[in-house]
């Protein structure tokens, strides 16, 4: 659970007590990085909190977590596995990590490593926090589903002590209807939750009381804006992102270095739990004594005024003392309102209707104008933009929600929507951050791949000779707009006629898996590079010109010509005639004698 530590929020005495408790623990287990400033106040290279970050942008809303650090003396170093037995002089407990728990934060790093290879995620890091925020699930008091026994709530979000976060959820995750709390062993706050949350145990359930849910959300949650767990930046800058205390980060730090120095397994419910929370005095909960008032009693040595006889009139002569008189309290002086204490109203800047096809990108962005009750723009505002319903769409960089700070004019522009797989219509929700004010919807859809030219690569004339195959496979291109069309769904029949799209029942046919003849081809879809490449093609006994018909989604249609004949045979050359034989002559007839 955590705590806000901004000037606005925190008490003065939790900074001392924690900051002492920081500077031992960094101390103790010499972790990376860390400087000491003049008062005592740990910090760290790197990424620095922003001071007046808001609690509801964080994971948890900044309640309350627990200050407990890890033993002085690391576990041993930690085999490929992940885990090792507790150091000699070590319980069990204080180098453990409850089963299940420690199954959870392995099975979310593992999957992160798929869905978010860049982010590195160790799942050191998720049990630090999740030592941080709830001692391990109480020491892994969780069923066999990974869900805990008995909820974990942060403080009221009530502005007593702690940030002042007004309920998002209906009390739907944590009971209160007037404020939130921070729920669950990774300690999120309903508002984040509601988009953060994941089902990291497959049972369709998000529920942030699981810490399989839990665990991946918050691997999710410090794997966004592309953060890097490698690098210091990376690192520094997801952590204030789930609390922005420098405290926080520092201790974090601490159980993630000791962590990474080996961790071994321990049976469900028998880890220690955390005793010191982030909010307590240090006295250890007791509250400081009163200042004494002036004292109206005389000084010592001063005889008490009276008669003499025990009564209480002055003696004669003495003026009477006057009542000190109370100083008037002044009154405090009006706090300015601020720039989200003067909106009244969000408007819909553009654009009225949002459709785009899988895998492109929205155009135009969505904007939303926050406005006072006169309609004049209102700068300086934060605008959170959430993307609801069954979709696969996301902002630019993955996240489904982002928050935009509203321009000179009180526009603020989401960034840019980008179309997943799923089709079919969702909603981008625009409200006003640290206010309960109606927000405005945006319709949206994501229709299917589309195609609208189709043409062959190729222009040869596609002949067979009636029985056999032909010689050449049939090849297409699909454009849209004049690029490549890919992964466009694609259908390729043939037709009997060009007015009749019916199947053929004659002529040219494909082949199936068993080797039957099958003359429409469905579920066919476009490369890459948007190319098709249909199957072989074989002619029957009949003989004629027929007609390949092929279509995808968005109308593009292309026909293609096939011929079947018989050979064409040479003519045979006829024989030549042989020339006449000339005969001899007759002889002459001898002349007479």
């Amino acid at each position: 659970m955590t705590a806000h530590f901004g000037s606005r929020l925190r008490k003065g005495a939790v900074t001392t007590t924690v900051a002492a408790l920081a500077v031992a623990a960094l101390t103790a287990s010499q972790a990376p990085d860390v400087l000491v400033e003049e008062q005592g106040r740990p910090t760290t290279t790197g990424a620095q909190p922003t001071p007046d970050l808001p609690a509801d942008d964080t994971a948890t809303g900044n309640s309350r977590y627990y200050t407990d650090l890890p033993p002085l003396k690391s576990p041993n170093p930690a085999p490929t596995t992940g885990t090792t037995p507790p150091a000699a002089g070590q319980t069990a407990g204080e180098a453990g990590v409850p089963a299940t728990v420690l199954d959870a934060y392995q099975k979310a790093a593992a999957e992160l490593a798929r869905s978010k290879p860049g982010c590195n995620m160790p799942w050191e890091l998720l049990a630090a926090i999740g030592q941080v925020e709830s001692g391990q699930a109480r020491g892994g008091k969780v069923d066999a589903n990974g869900t805990t026994i008995g909820k974990i709530l942060g403080p009221k979000l009530n502005g007593n002590g702690f940030a002042h976060i007004q309920d998002t959820d209906h009390g739907a995750y944590d009971g209160d209807t007037t404020v939130d709390r921070a729920v669950g062993p990774m300690q999120f706050i309903p508002s984040t939750w509601a988009w953060a949350g994941r089902d990291g145990n497959g049972d369709g359930v998000e529920d942030p009381n699981n810490i399989y849910d839990a665990a991946l959300a918050a691997g999710h949650y410090l794997c966004r804006n592309d953060w890097d767990m490698a690098t210091d930046g990376g690192l520094h800058a997801a952590i204030l992102s789930y609390n922005n205390s420098t405290e926080y980060l520092n201790l974090v730090l601490t159980w993630l270095d000791y962590y990474r120095k080996g961790a071994h397994e321990i049976p469900d419910g028998t880890g220690p739990v955390p005793s010191h929370p982030s909010d307590e005095t240090p006295s250890g909960g007791s509250t400081p004594p009163a200042t004494p008032s002036p004292s109206t009693s005389p000084r010592p040595g001063t005889p008490p005024a009276g008669n003499g006889n025990g009564s209480a009139s002055p003696n004669p002569g003495t003026p009477t003392p006057q009542k000190p008189t109370t100083p008037a309290t002044p009154s405090p002086t009006p706090t300015p309102p601020t720039p989200t204490d003067t909106v009244d109203h969000l408007e819909n800047a553009g654009p009225a209707k949002l459709s785009a096809m899988a895998g492109d990108a929205f155009a135009p962005r969505i904007s939303t104008r926050a406005e006072t009750a006169s309609g004049s723009p209102v700068a300086k505002v934060r605008i959170r933009f959430t993307i609801a319903g069954d979709t696969d769409t996301t902002f630019a960089g993955g996240e489904t929600v982002a928050t935009v700070i509203t321009n000179s004019a009180g526009v603020a522009v989401a960034p840019v929507l980008q179309a997943g797989e799923k089709t079919g219509a969702f909603t981008v929700r625009a409200t006003v951050v640290g206010r309960i004010l109606p927000g405005v919807s945006y319709a949206a859809a994501v229709t299917a791949r589309a195609a609208d030219t189709l043409t062959r690569t190729g222009d040869t004339a596609l002949t067979c000779t009636p029985g056999g195959e032909f010689a050449d496979q049939v090849e297409v291109k699909a454009t849209y707009k004049g690029a490549a069309a890919d992964r466009v769904a694609a259908t390729a029949t043939l037709i009997k006629s060009a007015d009749d799209p019916t199947a053929n029942d004659k002529g040219p046919y494909f082949k199936d898996a068993d080797g039957k003849p099958v003359r429409t081809l469905t579920a066919l879809e476009t490369d890459a590079n948007g190319l098709l490449k249909l199957p072989k093609l074989y002619a029957d006994d009949t003989t004629g010109t027929y007609l390949l018909r092929i279509t995808t989604t968005g109308g593009a249609t292309l026909t293609v010509e096939l011929t079947v004949a018989a050979a064409q045979t040479s003519p045979s050359p006829s024989p030549s005639t042989s020339p006449t034989e000339s005969t001899s002559p007759s002889p002459s007839a001898s002349p007479s004698a």
